[in-house]
């Protein structure tokens, strides 16, 4: 067992969060070992002026922690899952997945009980094209404008009037012990997650056998199978954290159910496929497969180059 460890993370407070939580349960594995979090600043944490799908998408959140892994200034990279792009950087590789928090995304407002309550022309911020296109397909009379910045920097943002209300993972609330800002809950029908939404989840180096044998008790293994069947479907479509895709995938018995959605940003066409499995790589291919026969492969094309 090694007798440190050095764990890299982004700076924000939901990061640091996400790597107390990954310290705390190898402490409690092993309570001699001395844990270090190295916090860093990733290229999405920087480029907050553009959309964050116009900075090309993929990696935007992890990059630098990966460049650092790579280069051995940390043994291990912490990220939440649904930043983490479909196909990962040679020589690395998701150890372990953690039990999932709260997969659904809040409605946040100061004004406003529940989104059919908000007028024509009402303001709604959120960074994310999934979420933009489940709303407007329901709500078209919304404006959904951009909100980047870390949780506590959206809430501001709303709470100073610039928007009437905002949309954000409950799973950062809760973990930020702001459950108290969450003015309802969208249920999955009404905004079907990102991929691995609510799950942290551990980089290593595939060549750290130490290490990947340190954090391999860490894993839920529900969790860590949902989450394979969701990035397998988005891997198939070839889509990334910042693209209008969507999954999410349950237990029902001895059997996964995965449902998947790829929609036009502006809400006006949203496809949906779901099936049944017990193997998380051939079910995400399946979801996969029924999408692009609807036409998911021209969607995504038209937002990567519009």
């Amino acid at each position: 067992m090694p007798h440190s460890l050095r764990i890299g993370t982004r700076a924000s407070p939901l990061a640091v969060w996400q790597a107390e939580h990954v310290r705390a349960a190898l402490l409690r594995l092993h309570p001699g070992m001395a844990v270090e979090i190295i916090t860093m600043t990733t290229s999405g944490d920087v480029l907050l002026e553009a959309p964050l799908h116009a900075l090309g998408g993929k990696g935007l959140f992890v990059k630098e922690i990966e460049d650092a892994l790579q280069q051995r200034r940390v043994d291990v990279a912490v990220h939440s899952m649904k930043d983490v792009p479909a196909l990962q950087p040679d020589g690395l590789e998701i150890v372990a997945i953690m039990a999932r928090e709260d997969v659904r995304d809040a409605f946040v407002s100061n004004t406003f009980l529940h989104p059919d309550a908000l007028p024509v022309g009402a303001r709604v911020g959120s960074s994310s094209l999934r979420r933009r296109a489940q709303l407007l397909e329901r709500y078209p009379h919304l404006r959904v404008d951009d909100l980047r910045g870390n949780v506590a920097t959206r809430l501001r943002r709303l709470d100073e009037g610039h928007y009437d209300a905002i949309i954000l993972a409950a799973a950062g609330l809760k973990r930020l012990g702001l459950p108290d800002r969450i003015t309802h809950l969208l249920d999955i029908d009404c905004s079907l997650p990102a991929v691995g939404q609510g799950a942290i989840g551990i980089e290593a180096r595939r060549d750290d056998g130490r290490t990947r044998e340190l954090l391999a008790p860490l894993a839920d293994a529900d969790t860590q199978n949902c989450v394979l069947a969701e990035r397998s479907m988005n891997r198939v479509l070839g889509g990334d954290c910042q693209l209008p895709v969507a999954a999410l995938a349950r237990w029902q018995g001895p059997q996964m159910l995965l449902r998947g959605l790829v929609a036009t940003p502006d809400g006006r066409r949203v496809l949906h496929a779901e099936a049944r499995g017990s193997d998380p790589v051939a079910l995400g291919m399946a979801v996969a497969a029924a999408l692009v026969a609807q036409g998911a492969a021209e969607i995504i094309e038209d937002v990567r180059n519009p």
